[in-house]
């Protein structure tokens, strides 16, 4: 898989979608939240989603994890229509989701969460597949710690290990920086790096942190408003003048 994945991009041979998105619309509340939104994702590549707060980021993932229906569209996974799967069954099937805060069970040390996430579905799990996790994205704590007093990275880890140690094929990831210093990022690049380009995951990843995205996406989306109005490579869509009017000049007056 991963020998493919690298013949492939020496080749140039254009890579297959692994996830895609297409025609997604979304109502909530009498509002559309999202407008014709498509989009596609191939084995190992990044994709990056910037935008304005408001712009329908969180709920485009909302739909692609299975949590949300959308009014109208289809979601596909490895060749298959997935859209009427709810999130517990595409978490079965390989498509993992991290959230913009990284929620800790209150009651349970590290080690008991990671028991809970091996037992959660079968196939159930051993000791040694929540280690390859931990040990995957360098998680270096007390097993018997309890998982509420780990800092923000820590419980990003944690979490992400969760999810890895069920070998996933997709990661959508809201936000992974949020609430990290800069070393801390650098640490996330590093993680992110490995997982697409040595590991072969997808990743579809929402990240308000341009300097990251430039560094591991492979193409970069923009929405505005539940719409797509630019993609392509990062110094192309940082240079699109819909970008700057929707995007950096809204930020330059927040």
């Amino acid at each position: 898989m991963l020998k493919q994945a690298q013949d492939d991009r020496r080749s140039g041979a254009p890579r297959s979608p692994l996830f895609s998105g297409s025609d997604i619309s979304l109502d909530l509340g009498g509002r559309t939240i999202l407008r014709d939104i498509n989009l596609s994702v191939g084995r190992g590549e990044v994709l990056g989603i910037i935008g304005p707060n408001g712009a329908g980021k969180t709920s485009l993932f909302e739909v692609l994890s299975g949590r949300i229906a959308p009014k109208s569209g289809k979601v596909r996974f490895k060749e298959e229509d997935v859209t009427s799967l709810p999130l517990h069954a595409r978490a079965r099937l390989g498509i993992g989701r991290t959230y913009q805060t990284p929620v800790i069970p209150d009651e349970l040390t590290v080690e008991e969460t990671f028991k809970a996430a091996r037992q959660a579905f079968p196939p159930y799990l051993t000791k040694y597949d929540a280690e390859y996790g931990a040990e995957l994205v360098n998680l270096k704590v007390d097993a018997d710690m309890p998982a509420v007093q780990l800092e923000t990275l820590n419980r990003r880890k944690l979490l992400l290990a969760c999810l890895l140690m069920r070998r996933p094929s997709l990661l959508l990831m809201d936000e992974p920086a949020a609430g990290l210093i800069n070393s801390e990022v650098d640490e996330i690049d590093f993680l992110l790096r490995v997982l697409s380009k040595e590991m072969s995951i997808s990743i579809i990843i929402v990240e308000h942190r341009i300097e990251l995205l430039s560094t591991i996406a492979d193409r970069v989306m923009v929405m505005d408003a539940g719409e797509v109005i630019s993609e392509g490579l990062m110094k192309d869509v940082l240079a699109d003048p819909k970008v700057h009017a929707a995007y950096f000049e809204n930020v330059e007056e927040a």
